[in-house]
């Protein structure tokens, strides 16, 4: 039996960018999804269980890799981390910022 890939999407304040790619993904088969943002005023701050979870974490920016291994070191080992390079300039589920993590993720999952 095939287990489902854990995918944690993060950004800032997770109101547009990570939640989009949590959404876009959740749908694909053998797929878990979750998203958390790494500032403090987010919507749905980061937790220690989230990333205990995770088995890929996808983060937008490079600041944001950085931002995670600051704070989150001793919580990382055995996890890939990937940077997207996905700017905060996009609208929540904007087509334009759908497509860019189903190009740039999507191979990750197959």
């Amino acid at each position: 039996m095939t287990t489902a890939r854990r995918v944690l999407f993060l950004c800032s304040r997770n109101r547009l960018r990570s939640p989009t790619a949590e959404k876009v993904f959740a749908a694909w088969p053998q797929v878990e999804t979750d998203s958390a943002g790494l500032a403090a005023d987010a919507d749905t701050p980061l937790s220690v269980e989230q990333l205990d979870w995770a088995k890929l974490i996808l983060v937008m920016e490079p600041a944001h890799r950085r931002r995670l291994l600051m704070r989150y070191r001793d919580h990382l080992k055995g996890k890939r981390v990937v940077v997207l390079g996905i700017r905060d300039e996009y609208d929540f589920m904007q087509p334009e910022l759908i497509g860019l993590p189903l190009r740039k993720v999507g191979p990750l999952l197959r």
